[in-house]
């Protein structure tokens, strides 16, 4: 049986733009992220009470409080879906790339967060049984905080299917490369702007995404400067990323960052940091490089690389294929029930 409640949701994505100011409010508007979030976990602890053969239930940071609360009151077991690093991890990153690019700090968004949000995130992880996180770095980040280890699941998600052959790679001309996600400082974006000028004319970029802060110089500048499209339906951005040579993910703060198996799918070679969870999937030297995370220096010597030898290019594709085709979603669903289904069989805890 499958209950929706979708009406807070579609009331944000359907607001006039010249309403979303107010609306929109981070954490304060009646239409933001974190509103529909709290919203749906009222409306899901408020029905377990009519669904008596529960076992457990299955909730997403931020929108778990309450269900989680309900949940423990009536015995049933409570899984945690944890997308990206705990906040802790986040917030002193954050506050370290403020002071290093503060032309930069008004897309930080995170850092907005009250201390409110922050303990609603704290309360939400002790009353969980067992946390699901994307990646070994999303697992640090809480193992860090002394979250007992043992109940800690790393689940990776998967990957479209991949395509049957490789992109043609160019033998000659610029490197095509490609960026994908909002734009702001979390995703690293300065450093490679950085990493770009450095080779010039050996490389050309795209950028697909919507800036986090329309009072950024340096990302206003960069928008006029490369090329630029600020939303795309999915499947053209799967097209985007089989006319493009690299895909560049430097960011400061992810879990796993979908659009690293977006890419490997469409045979597309990525360059990102451990700290977007890349190291479940990219090898180093294979499917892409895995960097540190502010290195514009890094990210240049990766990409003069390829700009120099375009057969390592063409087998990185290659390798990229294979890689998707092991990380499919059927994969991530298999190894999803293999954690849940023990804590269903197991006898509930006493209350």
């Amino acid at each position: 049986m499958q209950h929706s409640h979708p009406w807070r949701e579609l009331a944000r994505l359907a607001c006039p733009d010249r309403l979303l100011a107010s609306l929109r409010r981070h954490e304060t508007g009646a239409l933001s992220v974190d509103a529909v979030y709290r919203s749906f976990d009222r409306y899901v602890a408020g029905r377990l009470a009519g669904l008596p053969s529960l076992r457990a239930v299955y909730a997403y940071e931020d929108a778990a409080l309450h269900t989680f609360e309900v949940a423990q009151a009536r015995g049933l077991r409570r899984v945690y879906d944890l997308p990206i690093g705990h906040w802790r991890a986040a917030q002193r990153i954050f506050a370290e790339e403020r002071d290093l690019q503060p032309q930069w700090a008004c897309t930080l968004s995170g850092l907005g967060d009250s201390a409110a949000k922050l303990a609603r995130k704290d309360q939400e992880l002790a009353l969980a049984d067992v946390v699901m996180v994307p990646s070994g770095f999303v697992r640090a980040t809480l193992e860090h905080q002394l979250i007992t280890p043992a109940s800690i699941h790393v689940v990776p998600f998967g990957a479209p299917p991949p395509l049957a052959s490789a992109p043609v790679t160019p033998s000659h001309g610029p490197l095509r490369l490609l960026y994908v996600g909002s734009l702001g400082q979390r995703k690293g974006l300065a450093y490679a702007l950085e990493a770009v000028a450095e080779l010039g004319t050996q490389v050309s970029l795209t950028l697909i995404g919507r800036p986090t802060s329309a009072h950024c110089a340096p990302l206003n500048a960069a928008l006029e400067r490369h090329r630029w499209i600020p939303t795309l339906p999915h499947a053209q951005i799967l097209e985007q990323m089989r006319q493009h040579d690299v895909l560049l993910l430097p960011s400061l703060f992810e879990g796993f960052a979908l659009v690293i198996h977006e890419a490997l799918s469409q045979g597309l070679p990525v360059i990102a940091t451990a700290n977007t969870g890349a190291c479940e999937s990219v090898h180093d030297g294979q499917e892409g490089f895995i960097v540190p995370i502010r290195s514009s220096r890094a990210i240049a010597t990766c990409l003069q690389q390829l700009v120099d030898d375009r057969d390592r290019l063409a087998a990185m594709r290659r390798a990229c294929l294979r890689r998707a085709a092991e990380r499919s979603w059927l994969g991530y669903e298999q190894a999803l029930a293999a954690v849940v289904a023990p804590l269903l069989a197991a006898e509930a805890p006493a209350q």
